[in-house]
């Protein structure tokens, strides 16, 4: 279940307790009431190996379209999207909506992309990352992928938990072990949505100097078990539809039935408060936070039917 890399550390001793100090978050774009921090793929690197240098961690959500739908319809869900440090959009139709409504994020940022450029600047950082997920050994093969293509990287350790393990307290308990034993700066949760952001949310108060990240699929792509979309398909948006034709039986639905339709009506929303909003209104000014201060909360979503399925990222 889990896997200890020679140059982790478990069983380090407990650290001073961090400096509570103001930070900056970055401002932040609204689209359907979620907001969005305004960074591109390398400035979000940045602000992580940055806030780890300094000690502080935190929780990044990559949201995508099939996210924003489920927040219609679960507000647990949608209390997360507000909870969490930094939202970015992993989402080519997130992006267009921006631009649509005149509020413009630099581009996607996208958990997959993230899973190497983020991992490639820990290495160099001298930061150490934690693997959880997957399907059975994806995590130890992705490990040894970015150790080969980062060889100065430090991978703390990894864990896999069998389906059904969040009502398993042993399996819990072993998790948190694990995590609390290798103490790592950065903690890839590869679990699929909502139940890798429910993790995330349940155990990151346990390392609160590291950042957690939900990563979907993106272990699978690191180690080849699942091909990513060539870049130009990445690029014009057509990456949903390459993941559609690997696994139909189990993407079709989401994607044609839920995903298209909901994409189309975003796009149009966006065009409406292009013309109906003042552009003030879609914007989140820059945020001077203390990190132990409480968030103020966002109204809630419209309607409160809850919807429990899983979704891999794209």
């Amino acid at each position: 279940m889990t896997a200890a890399f020679p140059n982790s550390s478990p069983g380090a001793p407990d650290l001073a307790p961090v400096i509570s100090k103001p930070y900056v978050r970055p401002p932040g774009v609204l689209i359907d009431g979620v907001a969005f921090d305004c960074l591109s793929e390398s400035q979000t690197t940045a602000y992580l190996i940055d806030a780890l240098q300094n000690r502080r961690g935190g929780w990044v959500i990559t949201s995508n379209l099939d996210h924003l739908n489920r927040a219609r319809r679960d507000p647990s869900f949608r209390a997360m999207l507000d909870e969490a440090d930094l939202v970015v959009a992993d989402g080519a139709p997130l992006v267009w909506a921006s631009y649509l409504q005149g509020t413009p994020l630099p581009e996607r940022v996208a958990g997959s992309s993230m899973a190497w450029s983020l991992t490639g600047a820990a290495a160099e950082a001298g930061k150490s990352v934690f693997l959880l997920g997957g399907d059975k050994g994806t995590a130890e093969k992705a490990a040894l992928h970015l150790k080969g293509r980062f060889p100065g990287l430090d991978v703390a350790g990894t864990f896999y938990p069998p389906m059904g393990f969040e009502s398993d307290p042993q399996m819990m308990e072993s998790m948190r072990a694990a995590l609390l034993a290798a103490r790592p700066d950065l903690v890839y949760v590869a679990l699929g949505s909502p139940k890798q952001e429910r993790l995330i949310q349940g155990l990151r108060s346990e390392l609160p100097e590291a950042w957690w990240l939900g990563l979907g699929i993106s272990l699978s792509f690191v180690c080849g078990e699942v091909q990513r979309a060539p870049v130009w398909m990445q690029k014009v948006g057509l990456e949903w539809f390459h993941r559609m034709v690997q696994e139909p039986r189990r993407l079709a639905r989401r994607y044609l039935l839920d995903g298209l339709p909901f994409g189309l009506r975003l796009i149009s929303w966006a065009l409406v408060k292009r013309f109906s909003h003042s552009r003030g209104a879609l914007i989140r000014e820059e945020q001077k936070v203390r990190p132990d201060a409480p968030q103020p909360q966002s109204e809630p979503p419209r309607s409160f039917t809850k919807d429990g399925s899983e979704s891999w990222g794209v």
